[in-house]
C-alpha cells in the first residue's frame, strides 16, 4: 500500500500554494507500481508453515446435517486436519446482525461454520486444511455428509406469508419492518387530481470484484497475538470483531490490508469462512490462508437489491407533486449480515424515495424477510439505485399522465436551490443541494431539445430511441448516527498522522483504506498542499491497524470527505510546527514564514530561508542548538468526525439515450450523461472515473446482472460463463459535468462521489427504455431489462 509518485515541483509563489494540488488531476498514487505487476495481494503472500483451507459447502438450500464423517478426509495426502462446525465454534463465538436503532430487527445466531443445519446453498458446513490448496480441494471428494432436506423459501412473498418459518425461534420470517406516515398524507392523496401507481421488480445481483475475497491469518501462540492479512474495507472494525469473537485482546490483533482488487461494499462485511480461517489459525497455531474461487464467490459473497416495490405519486392537474406512497418488500437470505445488518438497504429505500422533490406528504412501508438464498447486505450505493429508480420511474409516469415534458415536470418539482437547510418528509436533513443547477447543466450538455427533435424524426422512420432522466440524492460522509447509535462498533471518525522525516519527506498514515478508488492520491494531494511540499515528497500508508490511527475505513463514500479532512487538519498543524522550528532556528517570528515547494520561505518576499531537510536535520539531530524551552514536534495526529448533520448529502442528475430494437428486444446504449455535485472536487480525473465506473456498475444491474435461483434454492448462473456483467464495447460514452457546492461542515468542503454513478444510472436507463417504447406496449418495470422482458412488454412473446 505504500507508494510514491513523481510530479514536477511547483514554483515558490503564493498563487500556486493557495490550494496547492487540490483540484488538480494528479496521477493515481501507485498506478505505475501496479502496472509493473508489483501489486501485493493476499494470494501473493507466502509465510513459513502456511496451510490452506477449503470449505465443504452445503449443496442444499436448507437441510439438517444428520451426520458427517471426515475420517477419510484426514487420511488424504497433505491434509493437516478436517473440522466440523462444532469444533470451530469452540474457538469462534457466533454473532447476531442487529442494530439498536432499527427497532425490532431480529436474526438468528450465525456460526462461522454451520453446526447442525445449513440455511442456503453454499453455506460452509466443514473445513479442510492441507499443505496446498490443491490437496485440500482433492480431499473434498472424501467428505461424507448425510443431509435431511428441509422445506425451502425462495420467494419473498412466501416468506412474508409465514406458512413455513426458517428460524422457528424467531416466530416468523420478518427480519425488520418499518412504517412511517406524515400527518398530511391522507389529505394530500384525497385532494390529488392525478394519482399514478406502478410496481417495480429488482433482481438480486452481486459485486463481482476483480480480486475475490481473501484472508491469511497468522496466530502466534508465544504472545497470544493474531495478524490477519485481509482484503477488507474496514481494518479497525475487523480488529474489534476478531478480538471479541476469538477471545484475543484487541491490542494483540493486527489487521493488514494490502492491495485490494476492488470492493464495492462486498468486502466490508463479516463472512463466516473468513472468521473460520482465523479460528483455524488459532487452533492449529500456524498461518492459514483462504482464497475464494469465482464459483464460491457467487455462492458466498453478499448479494443485494432484491426488491418488489409498489409506489404511488399524487399530483395536481397543474403538475405539482403532492406526495409519495411506498410499499417495499426485500429478501435478505437466512441471516442478517453482521455487524451492519441486512436491514439498512431497505431502510435507505424508505429514507430516500422521493428525495429530490419538494412534496411534504409521504407514507412508506417496508418488510425485510428471510429466505433460503445467499445473504444480502450493503453493496455500492446501498439502497440508492432502488430508491432513485422508484422515484424517477413514477415521476415519469406522472409526467405522461399530465402530458408534461419530463424535464419540465422535474424543474417544477425539484427542491429549490435556495430552500436549504431542508428537512425531507422521512426526517433526513439536507445541508445544501443544487438540483436546479444540475438539471440546467445536464440539459445544456446533452442538447435536450435537439435530442427530442432527433428522437421524433427517427421514430417516423421506425427507429425507436428514448431519453431518460433521473435526479438523485446520495448519502455520504455518515456521522455516528449511521452505525454507532445502533451499538455497532464501527468508527464514524477517521484519523491521519503526518510526520516530517529528517530528509524532508512527508509520511502520511491514514485510517481510510485504498481499495483501488484512488484515495491515497487524494490524501497525498491534500497533505502536500497543506504542508507545502511537492507530491514526490509524500509517502502514504494505509490499511494497517498497527500503525495507522483508529478509523472507520472505506465505505459510504466517506474516504475523501472524512479521511481527507483529517489529513487537512493534521497537515495544517504540522506546518505550524515546522514553522515554529524554522522560526527558532532563524530567530524570527514564525508568522513571517511560509512553506513552499519543500522549503521555508519569507511569507512576503517568497525568498527561500532554509530547505525542509534542514528543518528536519536540526529538529532530530541538533536540538541542542534550539532554545532551551523549545521542543520540536514534527509528528502530528488529527481526527475528524462529522456531527452537524447525520449525513453530508450530495446530489446530481443523469440522462440516458438509448435505441431499442423492437424485433429482438435488444437495447443499444447511445450516450450517457452525469452531472454531480460532490462539493469540493479534489481530483477531477479520479472523480470522473469514479462516476463513470459507478455508471457502468449501475447499467450492469439495470440491463444484465441477475442471480437466478431454482424453486429448490439452487443458484443457476453462478459462474462467469452464465452471469452477465457489462463489457467495454457495450457501454456508451459517458460525459461528466460538475456543480460544486462545498459542505460547510468541514474546511475541505468535500462530499463523497464514489457511489453516485451507480445510484442514478438504473433509473435513467429504465426511463429511457420506456420513453423509446412509448405507445407500443406495457411499461418495462423489471430489472434487469433483458430482451425477453422487453419483448414481453411489447406483447411479442
Amino acid at each position: 500500500m505504500n507508494a510514491r509518485m513523481e510530479v514536477p515541483s511547483q514554483t515558490k509563489d503564493a498563487a500556486t500554494t493557495e490550494r496547492g494540488y487540490i483540484g488538480q488531476s494528479a496521477p493515481r498514487v501507485g498506478a505505475k507500481r501496479l502496472l509493473e505487476g508489483r501489486g501485493a495481494y493476499i494470494d501473493d503472500m507466502r509465510l513459513p508453515r502456511l496451510a490452506h483451507v477449503v470449505y465443504v459447502r452445503s449443496p442444499h438450500a436448507h437441510a439438517l446435517i444428520k451426520s458427517m464423517d471426515l475420517s477419510a478426509v484426514k487420511k488424504q495426502p497433505g491434509v493437516i486436519g478436517a473440522f466440523t462446525g462444532s469444533e470451530i465454534a469452540a474457538y469462534c463465538t457466533p454473532w447476531v446482525g442487529v442494530l439498536g436503532h432499527l427497532k425490532g430487527i431480529k436474526s438468528a445466531p450465525q456460526h462461522a461454520v454451520a453446526i447442525d443445519r445449513a440455511c442456503w446453498q453454499g453455506e460452509p458446513v466443514a473445513a479442510i486444511v492441507a499443505q496446498t490448496r490443491r490437496q485440500a480441494e482433492d480431499a473434498l471428494h472424501f467428505v461424507q455428509v448425510d443431509y435431511e432436506v428441509l422445506p425451502v423459501i425462495v420467494e419473498m412473498a412466501d416468506a412474508l406469508k409465514g406458512d413455513y418459518v426458517i428460524h422457528p425461534e424467531l416466530g416468523d420470517n420478518i427480519c425488520f419492518q418499518r412504517e412511517l406516515k406524515t400527518d398530511d398524507f391522507d389529505e394530500a392523496f384525497a385532494k390529488a387530481d392525478v394519482v399514478v401507481e406502478k410496481t417495480f421488480k429488482f433482481a438480486r445481483h452481486t459485486g463481482v470484484t476483480n480480486e475475490p475475497r481473501a484472508v491469511l491469518a497468522d496466530y502466534q501462540p508465544a504472545d497470544h497475538s493474531l495478524t490477519v492479512y485481509q482484503a477488507t474495507q474496514a481494518p479497525h472494525m475487523m480488529q474489534d470483531i476478531m478480538s471479541r469473537h476469538l477471545g484475543i485482546p484487541e491490542s494483540n490483533v493486527r489487521i493488514v490490508c494490502k492491495d485490494v482488487g476492488g470492493s464495492f461494499g462486498i468486502k466490508v462485511h463479516v463472512y463466516p469462512d473468513e472468521m473460520a480461517t482465523a479460528a483455524l489459525s488459532v487452533m492449529l497455531k500456524r498461518p492459514v490462508k483462504f482464497m475464494a474461487d469465482r464459483l464460491e464467490s457467487f455462492l458466498s459473497d453478499i448479494h443485494a437489491r432484491e426488491h418488489i416495490a409498489t409506489v404511488r405519486m399524487a399530483c395536481t392537474k397543474e403538475g405539482d407533486i403532492l406526495g409519495f406512497d411506498l410499499d417495499d418488500l426485500t429478501g435478505i437470505g437466512p441471516y442478517s449480515v453482521y455487524p451492519r445488518t441486512s436491514g439498512i438497504e431497505g431502510n435507505q429505500v424508505v429514507n430516500l424515495t422521493g428525495g429530490p422533490y419538494k412534496h411534504k406528504a409521504y407514507r412508506a412501508k417496508l418488510n425485510v424477510v428471510f429466505t433460503n438464498k445467499n445473504v444480502t447486505c450493503q453493496y455500492r450505493a446501498v439502497g440508492h439505485p432502488i430508491a432513485v429508480a422508484l422515484t424517477e420511474g413514477i415521476v415519469d409516469e406522472g409526467a405522461r399522465a399530465l402530458g408534461m415534458d419530463p424535464a419540465a415536470f422535474r424543474r417544477r418539482n425539484l427542491i429549490a436551490d435556495d430552500a436549504y437547510p431542508y428537512t425531507f418528509p422521512s426526517g433526513l436533513k439536507f445541508e445544501k443541494l443544487s438540483h436546479h443547477q444540475c438539471l440546467d447543466k445536464l440539459l445544456q450538455m446533452m442538447d435536450y431539445d435537439g435530442l427530442r427533435a432527433e428522437q421524433k424524426a427517427l421514430r417516423e422512420k421506425g427507429i425507436y430511441r428514448g431519453i431518460g432522466l433521473a435526479a438523485m440524492i446520495e448519502v455520504t460522509n455518515p456521522s455516528p448516527a449511521f452505525y454507532g447509535v445502533g451499538g455497532a462498533r464501527i468508527s464514524a471518525q477517521d484519523g491521519a498522522t503526518l510526520r516530517l522525516d529528517p530528509s524532508g519527506m512527508l509520511n502520511v498514515l491514514v485510517s481510510v483504506t485504498e481499495q483501488g478508488q484512488g484515495t491515497e492520491a487524494v490524501f497525498a494531494q491534500i497533505a502536500a498542499s497543506m504542508v507545502g511540499v511537492s507530491l514526490d515528497k509524500v509517502r502514504v500508508i494505509t490499511g494497517d491497524t498497527a500503525v495507522t490511527p483508529y478509523g472507520g475505513g472505506t465505505w459510504a463514500s466517506r474516504g475523501a470527505g472524512i479521511g481527507g479532512e483529517a489529513v487537512l487538519q493534521a497537515g495544517k498543524a504540522l506546518k505550524t510546527n515546522i514553522l515554529a522550528v524554522a522560526g527558532a532556528v532563524l530567530s524570527v517570528d514564525p508568522a513571517t514564514l511560509d512553506v513552499v515547494d519543500n522549503a521555508v520561505v519569507d511569507r512576503l518576499t517568497r525568498v527561500e530561508q532554509m530547505p525542509l531537510a534542514e528543518v528536519g536535520r536540526v529538529a532530530y539531530f541538533r536540538p541542542d542548538t534550539l532554545p532551551m524551552d523549545f521542543q520540536s514536534e514534527l509528528t502530528v495526529t488529527r481526527h475528524y468526525t462529522p456531527r452537524e448533520f447525520g449525513f453530508t448529502f450530495t446530489n446530481g442528475i443523469q440522462a440516458s439515450y438509448v435505441e431499442v430494437d423492437t424485433e429482438t428486444g435488444f437495447i443499444k446504449l447511445l450516450k450517457h450523461w452525469c452531472v454531480e455535485d460532490c462539493g469540493t472536487v479534489l481530483n477531477p480525473m479520479l472523480v470522473d472515473e469514479q462516476l463513470r465506473g459507478g455508471v457502468v456498475q449501475g447499467l450492469g444491474g439495470a440491463l444484465l446482472e441477475e442471480c437466478l435461483y431454482s424453486p429448490e434454492g439452487q443458484m443457476l448462473n453462478g459462474s462467469m460463463a452464465d452471469y452477465l456483467v457489462p463489457m467495454a464495447y457495450e457501454m456508451p460514452d459517458i460525459e461528466i459535468g460538475h456543480v460544486s457546492t462545498p459542505t460547510k461542515t468541514s474546511e475541505l468542503g468535500a462530499k463523497g462521489a464514489g457511489e453516485a454513478g451507480t445510484a442514478g444510472a438504473p433509473g435513467a436507463v429504465m426511463n429511457a427504455v420506456n420513453d423509446a417504447l412509448e405507445g407500443l406496449g406495457e411499461r418495462v418495470v423489471e430489472q434487469p431489462m433483458t430482451p425477453e422482458r422487453i419483448l414481453k412488454a411489447l406483447g411479442k412473446i
